[in-house]
């Protein structure tokens, strides 16, 4: 599906809170005619769309004019007495100094590069157990029997969740995300707020064996965070749980978006496929433009905390500001032939992982899953291709795919 109005049209018409079918599709067409033609969209409640990679670089460097604190957004969105509102106010993304930086250095230190490093022997070996059962089936689901399932299980591991337990982590995740979409039905707040009751009753369970029978603390993050820095700082009860449930909706979305985009890429640009298939290109630079090129997080949010000018556009204390991540990592001014995928693409400053103080906690973990996942199935399955029509996720914030229906060989 393919809209065919003209750039200008595109842009005059953009309206985030109604976005047609075709934007769900293929978003790229809408966001180069924002570029080109209104760059900083004033939407019809009064916020800001933001879609050039130079002013999105400005609101994430200035965290003292652009708060990340979403009290006052979220409280009419959720209602201030539901838990999808405590949550997402209290979770490290939605949240300013000094709160942010005390949770963030917690959390920090327990995703050290030496744990993540640890991490990379495991994770091959379930990979590659992954790869196995997927050679013994006849119809493969990039998505479900691959890609949503190794972020699961990365974080699952790193907060100690039996694996007899991890069954209900990715509805939660889903159901407590895509309740961050622009435009939230009913149903889907309905859904995020018992997915959040739930996720919490687990994990005061977890918590409360794990305060009992501590893990070691170089390798289980949950143990970690609950001893905190060496200060003797800690989380609260509420900031562990809600912060728990953040690492694994961020990891989780984060990682299955990267290997299902990546891999889906790679189908349309085959001749990127073969130079990693024959190492040509390294994987790592490869990963980064995965990231450029189809970004997991399409949007981010602020709020100016004073007056401010963006992009020549004067906004006043208490305006919301939409960034969007997926066209400024198609912005020209800053990638040369921005649509044509380049796995050797360098330098690659995407902002993906966003940039700055609010830069991605987990995003070394993230790249660490993409690499081992994505270049372990293309040595195993390089001639894999689709049996069906992917399936996106109809969501415009988390930018991935449903189903991914491929034949292995």
């Amino acid at each position: 599906m393919h809209d065919t109005r003209s750039g200008a049209e595109l842009a005059r018409s953009f309206d985030l809170s109604a976005l047609p079918p075709a934007f769900y599709d293929d978003p790229f067409p809408y966001y180069h005619a924002l570029r080109t033609f209104d760059p900083v969209l004033r939407l019809g409640d009064g916020s800001y769309f933001l879609t050039r990679y130079a002013d999105l670089q400005a609101v994430y460097r200035d965290t003292k004019t652009f708060s990340s604190d979403k009290h006052v957004e979220y409280g009419p969105k959720y209602g201030t007495d539901s838990l999808l509102y405590e949550h997402h106010t209290t979770s490290l993304v939605f949240n300013d100094p000094p709160l942010h930086t005390r949770v963030r250095r917690i959390i920090i230190g327990a995703l050290s590069p030496k744990a993540v490093t640890a991490l990379e022997p495991g994770l091959i070996a379930m990979v590659d157990a992954l790869l196995d059962a997927l050679a013994a089936k006849d119809d493969v689901d990039l998505i479900e029997d691959f890609a949503s399932t190794i972020p699961i299980e990365v974080i699952g591991n790193l907060l100690g969740v039996p694996h007899g337990e991890r069954a209900p982590l990715r509805d939660w995740s889903t159901a407590i995300l895509s309740a961050l979409e622009p435009s939230v039905s009913p149903a889907a707040q309905t859904a995020g707020n018992r997915a959040v009751d739930e996720f919490l009753a687990y994990l005061r369970i977890l918590v409360a064996d794990r305060r009992k029978h501590p893990g070691d603390p170089e390798s289980d993050v949950l143990t970690r965070l609950l001893h905190g820095e060496d200060t003797g700082e800690r989380l609260t009860e509420s900031e562990l749980l809600h912060n728990c449930i953040f690492l694994l909706n961020a990891g989780h979305e984060t990682t299955t978006n990267l290997i299902g985009n990546g891999l889906a890429a790679l189908l349309d640009w085959p001749e990127q496929k073969q130079r990693l298939i024959d190492e040509s290109a390294p994987i790592e630079s490869a990963i980064e433009e995965f990231l450029r090129y189809d970004s997991s997080n399409q949007l981010g949010n602020r709020m100016t905390a004073t007056d401010a000018i963006v992009g020549g556009v004067p906004l006043p204390a208490g305006t919301p500001i939409t960034l969007c991540i997926g066209a400024a990592n198609r912005d020209p001014e800053q990638f040369p032939d921005p649509d044509t995928l380049d796995v050797r693409r360098s330098p690659n400053r995407h902002l993906a992982f966003a940039s700055g103080p609010h830069q991605c906690a987990g995003l070394h973990i993230a790249r660490l899953e993409g690499r081992i996942g994505i270049s372990r199935f293309l040595r195993r399955f390089p001639a894999y291709r689709l049996r069906g029509q992917p399936k996106r996720g109809g969501r415009a914030r988390f930018r991935g795919f449903q189903s991914i229906p491929v034949q292995l060989t």
